[in-house]
């Protein structure tokens, strides 16, 4: 009866340490140098910009983001933190610098993609596609 009862306050005290864990790891705040912010787009926000972003969306975002950045691709309940909606407008009021900076340096789950996509003008049209998820 006692290997139970240690059992079970084990289980219980393992879930609740994984639930602080992952509180904790979203509260995490994501800093962005001002230089970074105020960084300006050189990708003309057009057609051919857009669809080269939702082109590098698909292969490199969509798992986690979703199809419309909603935060509800199939690999998002398997991290540690939330992904989140980025057609909110909270999100969308982030500057084009800021959207930039985090998927080039990531943050967390959020892997850095600077080598990954190693062109700058790939990532910025990213960015513009990034823009087109507004509700």
């Amino acid at each position: 009866m006692k290997t139970k009862t240690i059992v079970s306050l084990l289980l219980t005290g393992f879930v609740a340490a994984s639930f602080t864990f992952k509180e904790n790891f979203q509260k995490k705040p994501w800093v962005i140098p001002d230089v970074a912010k105020n960084k300006k787009n050189p990708v003309p926000k057009d057609a051919a910009g857009t669809a080269t972003g939702k082109a590098l969306w698909v292969t490199h975002c969509k798992s986690c983001h979703g199809a419309k950045g909603l935060g509800d691709g199939p690999k998002a309940a398997e991290l540690k933190s939330e992904v989140g909606d980025l057609s909110k407008a909270d999100v969308q009021a982030k500057t084009d610098g800021t959207f930039f900076y985090e998927l080039s340096e990531g943050h967390g789950d959020m892997p850095a993609f600077k080598k990954k996509i190693a062109d700058e003008d790939d990532r910025w049209s990213i960015v513009n596609y990034m823009r087109t998820l507004k509700k």
